[in-house]
């Protein structure tokens, strides 16, 4: 392929959990020309055909335009998930951030914007059968997240319509784990002083039960394939992401080697978690988890029919991975990946 016809990315959110996967993947592509990753902090990493900026998406004096011209494509990745107890924080970032990336899209005239939507876009859904991407995405009002999700869906509906010259593709994956963003999921979702050995199982006393904690995962590199095909195929429009099977008590006791399981109300889990997250003992917050019981479970039809997609790990590989990442406090060589092991 000539050097003209060479794809031009542009990623933001290039150094997380999903930026690094989908980075590492699209520099090894013979089709990809160059790769522009955006962090607010740029990485030691230095990955082949990769070059770095610093940018904060909240800050209104990014010159986002400049960065984006003659791109092939945008790949937006960049999110926040703190700090859950100032939503107005995220909102800059997430809402604010995305917008302005969405606008400079259309200024600079890329040609395709792969966004990075959510299962916790949907609004609640059913936990015995799955639902195709024509499932409403209204989210769960009472948590940031899923909040801030469904209103960039929003607007990603007002941008089609106003520019349909832009090829737009939102990816909404399940929860995404891999080895390397252990360290930076247990400071996002436990607290930075949670001790990772803590995820060994001959240390859990029981595995609590929760009536309809039934959701998705997949591994992220997983998910980095699937936006490296919607990159090289002519596709628009929403692709739900999961492996299989659903993870439940049954799988978790399964992928754990734990036997002993105690159900757990559903007002019992929620008042523990309330009360650590109000005495900022605990990132993740009880609306989240609200949401997380509401999510449904998704059918990734479309991903497997027109993108050619599969995950090639299924759900207890992905967590046994996961695991065994907090257990030894495993990372990588950017800033939110950072390892540190900590007990």
């Amino acid at each position: 392929m000539s050097s003209e016809s060479a794809l031009r990315i542009v990623v933001t959110g290039a150094t997380g959990n999903v930026g690094t996967s989908v980075v590492r993947l699209l520099s090894e592509d013979p089709e990809v020309g160059s790769l522009l990753g955006l962090a607010r902090r740029t990485p030691e990493w230095s990955p082949p055909k990769t070059d770095w900026a610093a940018v904060d998406l909240a800050s209104a004096q990014a010159d986002l335009v400049s960065l984006f011209e003659g791109a092939s494509a945008v790949v937006h990745l960049a999110w926040a998930f703190q700090p859950t107890h100032d939503p107005a924080v995220t909102w800059r970032t997430n809402v604010l951030g995305s917008i302005r990336v969405f606008e400079a899209v259309a200024a600079a005239q890329v040609p395709t914007l792969v966004h990075a939507s959510s299962v916790g876009a949907y609004s609640p859904g059913p936990k015995n059968h799955a639902v195709d991407e024509s499932w409403p995405t209204h989210g769960w009002p009472d948590a940031a997240y899923c909040r801030e999700k469904a209103y960039l869906e929003r607007a990603l509906d007002a941008f089609d319509r106003t520019h349909p010259e832009v090829r737009v593709v939102r990816m909404r994956p399940a929860f995404l784990f891999k080895r390397e963003s252990a360290s930076e999921q247990r400071r996002i979702f436990g607290g930075r002083f949670l001790p990772g050995p803590l995820a060994r199982p001959e240390l859990l006393p029981f595995l609590p039960d929760i009536p309809g904690l039934r959701v998705q995962a997949l591994h992220t590199d997983d998910a980095a394939t699937a936006y490296r095909l919607a990159l090289k195929s002519d596709v628009r429009g929403a692709f739900n992401l999961a492996a299989e099977p659903p993870v439940d008590a049954d799988l978790l006791s399964e992928v754990l080697g734990t036997t002993r399981r105690v159900r757990l109300p559903r007002t019992a889990a929620r008042s523990a978690i309330a009360a650590a997250w109000g005495l900022h003992l605990l990132p993740a917050s009880p609306h989240l988890f609200d949401a997380v019981l509401r999510l449904p479970l998704m059918d990734c039809t479309r991903a497997r029919t027109e993108l050619g997609w599969r995950p090639e790990r299924t759900a207890p590989e992905v967590l046994e991975e996961f695991l065994q990442g907090l257990q030894r406090g495993e990372g990588a060589e950017t800033e939110p990946l950072r390892g540190r092991k900590v007990g």
